[in-house]
């Protein structure tokens, strides 16, 4: 006689992004984020969102500078800097997440807040004096500049790494 049939587990799904770092020597672009519901006066990637249905990344990237900057970048001016796996510690299926991060040093047009309603302002940061933000871009910024960011990482997964003290090297709080 066959037992009971199982309950299907549900597939592990993730949401995914693309981040654009427009570069320029050791300085990268970050946007200070308002009015969004996530992470509001921090700073961050100044072109970040995610790929819409029916989208690959690479376009998402490329639509995501534009829309948030005013800039056109080439397909090929996007270098691959990572591919983070990370949550904010929860299992809650909207932080279970794909960042597809690029850089770039080449683009047209002078880069400008475009979604002022979300964007407070603009700003080039070294990436050795990063300002307040997401600890899982700092994670990646931080390794950057340290030379060690690898192609593909994970972040939040280890206990209190998500929450870990990453924001106190903040200079903007000493």
């Amino acid at each position: 006689m066959p037992g009971p049939t199982p309950t299907p587990i549900p597939r592990f799904q993730v949401v995914p992004a693309a981040y654009v770092y427009l570069r320029r020597g050791d300085e990268v672009l970050l946007q200070l984020r308002r009015n969004t519901g996530y992470m509001d006066g921090h700073w961050a990637a100044a072109a970040a969102g995610h790929v819409e249905p029916g989208e690959d990344v690479i376009t998402a990237a490329l639509r995501e500078v534009t829309e948030e900057l005013g800039v056109v970048v080439a397909e090929e001016d996007l270098t691959p800097l990572t591919a983070l796996h990370r949550t904010d510690g929860t299992l809650a299926p909207i932080e279970q997440r794909v960042d597809l991060m690029y850089s770039c040093v080449r683009w047209q047009g002078e880069p400008a807040p475009q979604e002022e309603e979300k964007n407070e302002r603009i700003e080039w940061f070294p990436l050795t004096g990063l300002p307040k933000m997401p600890p899982h871009e700092r994670f990646v910024l931080e390794r950057l500049a340290a030379g060690t960011l690898r192609a593909i990482e994970s972040f939040g997964w280890r206990e209190g790494e998500a929450t870990a003290g990453l924001y106190s090297r903040d200079p903007h709080t000493a």
